[in-house]
């Protein structure tokens, strides 16, 4: 098995850093001792999205696991199939969940990526700027460029990661405007992290949130400017942008003691870096609802509809609370709720993954509509930024209707007490 892999990976090679009698650096001996981990036993690969649909074992996280160990022993040159394979990983997690070894692959994958990341081909850092990113999005939003963006987008070369950028581009949301908040404000502050790109295509989510929030008691407080957690450049590869990016979004909640986090992409980062060595505490919006002492006083208007729940890989893998959602929509009297089949599995968004990787993201995103379309329900919820823009794209090319939307906005907008 491993054999093939690295045979595989050796072909159209780059020159190797160092040569193979050097002293190890500091990075090569940590993925080596990561790696070693790994007994190979595969129980993971069932679980694994693109080995499942590749077959290739250069695709499954032994694989790559392999590739890594290899490369960082200086066995082999990093060459231009053993970085796509990397790459082609979603760091979805759900290998390190099942492992029986507890391997850390997302540390393996992560620190691996960021030691090849001088020997990729030159690329955009576009995608790893959340000030940029933030930038264009609010542009876009102004110029309604969901409405004819994609159209332009057709020029481009298929699978071209910038075609794929202008075809995904989602419109802005809408936020229904509150009637004026008559909960007293009793029980301190609490911090709201927005994010980047969430700033503005989730703000419906941050208005629901601060909505409900408010109407348990808490004095909401949302930091100036946008923040990032770091993850689109730390998964990229580039961990000194990624810290930069954690310094800065830790200045900014310096003066918090919770804060709160509705997109579960951004939880980890923040848990793990942001938060590190810090004084604030980081928690799911979600969780911290359902365990509030006063969430059973809150009242919710019936909605006779079927809302489907789609789990995000973070939301399962990394927040490791999948409950809170279900107990939550289930206060609203009505609601049929829809667990999709074969949870968790990944829709493709990953991040930027499915601008970076747009062949087979789409290709993920098809077995997950496949999913939502056998048993069509009246609305989506997903809790992360990035699946719900990917699976609402998806949902809009077959030409269906569903809405998708974050669970907090549909509590929000059934809420029939408190803020009304």
């Amino acid at each position: 098995m491993a054999a093939d892999v690295l045979e595989t990976a050796s072909e159209s090679r780059f020159e190797p850093s160092a040569s193979p009698g050097s002293t190890a650096s500091l990075a090569e001996r940590r993925i080596a001792a990561l790696a070693d981990q790994c007994v190979m036993c595969g129980l993971c690969l069932p679980h694994c999205p693109t080995y499942r649909i590749s077959l290739d074992e250069a695709e499954s996280p032994r694989g790559r696991i392999a590739l890594a160990r290899s490369i960082a022993a200086r066995r082999i040159p990093a060459g231009a199939k053993a970085l796509a394979h990397l790459d082609q990983c979603l760091t979805c997690l759900s290998c390190e969940k099942v492992c029986p070894s507890d391997v850390r692959y997302g540390d393996l994958i992560a620190g691996t990526r960021a030691l090849l990341a001088a020997r990729r081909p030159q690329r955009s850092r576009l995608l790893e700027d959340p000030d940029r990113l933030v930038a264009i999005a609010r542009i876009g939003a102004a110029l309604s460029a969901h409405a004819w963006l994609p159209a332009l987008a057709r020029a481009l070369p298929r699978g071209s990661r910038w075609r794929a950028l202008a075809e995904q581009v989602p419109a802005v949301p809408d936020v229904v405007r509150a009637a004026p908040r008559v909960a007293k404000l009793d029980r301190g502050p609490v911090t709201l992290f927005r994010g980047c790109v969430a700033s503005v295509y989730d703000r419906d989510t941050h208005a629901a949130a601060v909505r409900l929030l408010e109407a348990l008691g808490y004095e909401v407080r949302i930091p100036a400017g946008t923040s990032c957690c770091g993850a689109l450049a730390r998964h990229a590869g580039d961990t000194a942008a990624a810290d930069r990016q954690s310094a800065v979004t830790a200045a900014a909640l310096a003066d918090a003691a919770t804060v709160l986090v509705s997109a579960s992409g951004c939880f980890g980062d923040l848990r793990d870096h942001v938060a590190e060595g810090r004084e604030f505490a980081v928690a799911d919006i979600l969780a911290f609802l359902a365990r509030d002492e006063r969430i059973g006083t809150l009242r919710f208007k019936p909605l006779a509809a079927r809302v489907a729940i789609h789990l995000p890989c973070t939301q399962f893998n990394v927040v490791g609370d999948t409950g809170s959602v279900r107990a939550l929509l289930a206060r609203i009297p009505g609601l049929t709720l829809l667990d999709l089949p074969l949870q968790p599995r990944c829709c493709g968004a990953a991040g930027s993954y499915f601008v970076e990787q747009p062949r087979i993201a789409a290709r993920l995103r098809e077995e997950k509509i496949d999913q939502i379309e056998t048993d069509p329900p009246d609305i989506l919820v997903t809790t992360n930024i990035g699946c719900r823009i990917h699976l609402a794209n998806g949902l809009d090319t077959r030409g269906s209707a569903i809405p998708v939307l974050h669970p907090l906005a549909l509590l929000a907008q059934r809420l029939n007490n408190g803020v009304s």
